[in-house]
């Protein structure tokens, strides 16, 4: 059903998507920074499970209704991109993405929901996973649907790996961030707006 040359053109490719930076990927980092490896893989998960979330949707139809009904479309637009924009806020407001104070720890629960929620509500991913995994389906190997949910759910699991190893690297740099505020702070205002006009720019999408 899945050519090897096929797999590992869609391999190589699903890690170039992984490792370009986006607001999930930010949240991993984050994590790992403030709360160890623990939380970067928790966090990385959670990216995982919204990307397969967009994998079944899209295997399932809805990413064809999000294309084709102008309703849904702005909905789910809407949705999405005031969820990022409200979370960059956050970010903004509390510097508290990148922080060392254990008051201001995240919960284990908080940390899923926000990064599954992060890549859930957001269009992009799902348009992305409904115009790139297509690509690799050939009918005459098997069911498309079949097809679809596999490729899926491996794409989700190497943006769980990449976005976890992420954090879990970043969180090596603590100890030295400790002793630099001005690089902590430069590091929530970046995230933070990176969120923002990640939200911005999914208020801005057209549907094509």
């Amino acid at each position: 059903m899945f050519p090897l040359h096929t797999w590992l053109a869609y391999t190589a490719a699903c890690l170039l998507l992984a490792l370009a930076p986006g607001p999930d990927n930010l949240l991993a980092i984050g994590r790992g920074l403030s709360q160890g490896r623990l939380a970067a893989c928790l966090s990385g998960l959670s990216s995982g499970m919204g990307i397969l979330f967009h994998s079944v949707a899209a295997a399932l139809g809805l990413g064809v209704l999000m294309q084709t009904s102008a309703l849904a479309f702005w909905a789910i637009k809407i949705v999405g991109a005031v969820y990022l924009v409200w979370l960059g806020i956050q970010v903004l407001r509390t510097r508290s993405l990148v922080s060392f104070v254990p008051a201001k720890r995240q919960s284990k629960r908080s940390i899923f929901l926000t990064g599954f929620l992060s890549a859930a509500l957001n269009p992009k991913p799902g348009l992305f996973v409904l115009a790139f995994i297509p690509q690799f389906i050939h009918p005459e190997y098997g069911s498309v649907t079949t097809q679809m949910l596999v490729y899926g759910a491996w794409f989700a699991c190497i943006t769980a790996l990449v976005f976890a190893l992420m954090g879990v690297f970043a969180s090596r740099l603590s100890s030295w961030l400790q002793s630099r505020p001005r690089v902590i702070a430069g590091l929530n205002w970046g995230a933070g707006l990176s969120f923002v006009v990640s939200g911005l720019s999914v208020a801005a999408m057209k549907q094509k």
